[in-house]
């Protein structure tokens, strides 16, 4: 894309070329705005193309539970009328005491009473779900089969394409090195290849999003930080072995999973950070083979082909900062995903459209209130591993 012509006005201009900004742009040129997409590398480079695929409703609060809903939904629907794939493989976390078991009863009620269907399943019930499991320390799981994943090269380039189609206008290797705002009000964006005129402008660069902050000049301090988290992917086995999500907190906060090409992808907590370093370590490579084979003692025949790293744009209680910030006319920010923003981004695409375009949205949008930190009114911490 980046042979096209920068135009030198849009009505709305969107930094970052990940997931939630491609859904973003799709929403919003599907309601029939005029938008601009500006990534200073490649469509997905960011985080997106480096995250682990899942896709999940099992969060410990009435927001995120809602949001990831309607994010299900809309996943389903548009994997459906753009042929990209995605699976509602399930989500199983393994619970090996009473304490984790009655923590997750908690979170299944609080599921249950949105319509989402998780339940409590037995250790045999899960072995059953993927048989290669050790069960010999679990003591309950929690289970929900519509929670999935989808593959995020397809989905985020399907999405590029249809927002094009219907308008919208994404430039890639476009870095920003300016926001031009006078008397607090945006007038433009400053690129290195040249300027768009524009009123309103989102920040959507996740990892970055401090740096676009401060070219802003935010006034108001939203934490931000780019953490290191790796992953790793196995060679293939027998298609279906391990169909599901499979989580587990006691061993490392790991997650692991068979994708489509039958590979075992995978990662735990390990955590370096903040940091935009990407280089994979080898700290990791022991704690990943050690967890990992707690969980399946047979992944101890795999060889592993593949390791690297992305960003976890972790805030303070791991949910993102998704709002207005009132004190500039008209700038947004969605970002600080906390590994969370592949997931969410068709219902954050929603959310945010519905605030730009109309000024509220039916989906609580006031839990990711980006004033909150100044605040100091912290959220419960959202539901996270890897």
């Amino acid at each position: 894309m980046p042979h096209k012509e920068l135009p030198n006005k849009s009505e709305i201009v969107i930094i970052g070329g990940g997931i939630v900004g491609v859904t973003l742009a799709h929403e919003l040129a599907k309601r029939g705005e005029e938008v601009v997409v500006l990534e200073k590398r490649f469509i997905g480079s960011g985080s997106t193309f480096r995250c682990g695929t899942g896709i999940r409703q099992q969060f410990n609060d009435e927001a995120n539970v809602q949001v990831m809903k309607r994010s299900v939904e809309l996943w389903k629907k548009y994997s459906e009328e753009y042929g990209f794939s995605f699976e509602q493989t399930g989500y199983l976390f393994l619970l090996y005491d009473d304490e984790e078991v009655e923590e997750f009863k908690k979170n299944i009620a609080i599921q249950n009473r949105f319509g989402v269907p998780t339940r409590l399943i037995t250790p045999e019930e899960a072995k059953e779900i993927v048989p290669l499991l050790d069960i010999s320390e679990v003591v309950a799981a929690s289970w929900n089969p519509t929670d999935g994943k989808a593959d995020p090269f397809h989905s985020t380039t399907a999405f590029a394409l249809h927002a094009e189609e219907m308008g919208a206008k994404l430039y890639e290797y476009t870095e920003v090195k300016e926001i031009i705002i006078e008397n607090g009000e945006i007038k433009g964006v400053k690129t290195n290849r040249g300027v768009v005129n524009t009123g309103i402008v989102v920040n959507a660069t996740n990892a970055w999003a401090k740096l676009i902050n401060a070219m802003a000049k935010v006034p108001i301090h939203i934490p931000i930080e780019p953490y290191k988290h790796q992953a790793i992917i196995t060679q293939p086995i027998k298609g279906g072995t391990v169909k599901p999500m499979v989580i587990s907190f006691k061993y490392g906060h790991a997650y692991l999973t068979q994708t489509n090409h039958g590979g075992i992808v995978g990662g735990v907590g390990y955590e370096v950070g903040p940091t935009y370093d990407l280089n994979p370590s080898y700290q990791f490579m022991k704690e990943v083979s050690y967890y990992l084979t707690k969980i399946i003692p047979a992944l101890r025949e795999l060889l592993i082909l593949r390791t690297w790293a992305g960003y976890y744009a972790k805030t303070p209680d791991s949910n993102p900062a998704i709002g207005r910030i009132n004190e500039i006319d008209e700038y947004y920010i969605a970002a600080g995903f906390s590994g969370h923003g592949f997931m969410m981004a068709p219902a954050v695409a929603e959310m945010l459209s519905d605030l730009i375009t109309r000024g509220k949205s039916k989906l609580p949008i006031e839990w990711y209130d980006p004033y909150r930190f100044e605040r100091g009114e912290l959220r419960n911490k959202a539901l996270q591993m890897g």
